[in-house]
């Protein structure tokens, strides 16, 4: 039986190709009916735009957030879905400023969402949106508790996850892959009190433990925790009663018995 050679694909026919759009620049990103309206307002304050999957991210000046906010929020955008940040000092080329703060923002009118971010270094607070969103609050709260990102003009800007006194932000690139051993604040019944680990001390190598040589402080009083099983601090239970007193009982008396028929 002879091979036979299998069929060749008819050619395309010319333009059948899916070939992606041209880039849109800055003020074609802005000039989009979708964030037009809300740029206007407050065009001098955005610096940038880009587009990705479809989806449309404004830059916008740190300082001026809060007027870019609320002229999105009075577009339609009455959704604050996130508020995150990023840490860029181990991305690669990066030369800008350390964060970048994300509020992804939502609109039930024109179901579609929109991206505002600004940039912001280390110990640089940028202007709290808790007057836009009340929702801001919390989400700023965390940002600030994961990446030491402060809010200036906050109600009550402390840490919402981890404990007052934490050391470090645990969403920074420098922080520890494997966490930090904080010792007496969470262990006192191991460690004496203001005291942190000590080599081998925790069962881990050495080398393996981030020992905290800074100040220690006390915040609050922690019941002791049981090592090892034992008492943890529940009620015994109750001792069974003698046999002669569960004898000596009066008996309940018994049930009716039910008719078959019933």
């Amino acid at each position: 039986m002879s091979e036979q050679t299998p069929p060749s694909s008819p050619p395309a026919s010319p333009g059948a190709a899916a070939t992606a759009p041209p880039a849109r620049s800055v003020d074609e990103i802005k000039r989009d009916p979708l964030v037009a309206a809300a740029v206007s307002r407050v065009d001098d304050a955005i610096v940038g735009a880009k587009e990705f999957a479809g989806e449309i991210t404004l830059f916008a000046d740190r300082d001026r957030i809060v007027d870019v906010c609320r002229a999105f929020k009075n577009d339609g955008f009455v959704y604050l879905v996130d508020l995150a940040a990023v840490d860029y000092s181990k991305y690669p080329g990066h030369t800008g400023p350390r964060f970048s703060v994300a509020y992804t923002l939502y609109s039930f009118q024109k179901n579609n969402r929109v991206r505002l971010r600004v940039w912001t270094a280390d110990k640089e607070p940028v202007p709290s949106v808790t007057a836009v969103w009340k929702t801001a609050n919390w989400h700023e709260r965390e940002t600030f508790d994961m990446f030491g990102i402060e809010f200036s003009g906050h109600p009550n800007l402390e840490r919402i996850l981890m404990w007052d006194g934490f050391n470090g932000f645990p969403l920074r690139k420098d922080f520890p892959v494997r966490g930090i051993d904080t010792g007496a604040r969470i262990y006192p019944e191991v460690f004496p009190e203001g005291g942190g680990p000590k080599a081998g001390s925790t069962g881990k190598p050495a080398n393996d433990v981030n020992v905290y040589k800074g100040e220690w402080k006390r915040y609050g009083t922690w019941p002791a925790a049981q090592i090892g099983g034992g008492g943890n601090g529940a009620k015994p239970a109750p001792a069974p009663k003698p046999a002669a007193a569960v004898a000596a009982a009066p008996l309940a008396p018994a049930a009716p018995k039910e008719d078959a028929d019933v």
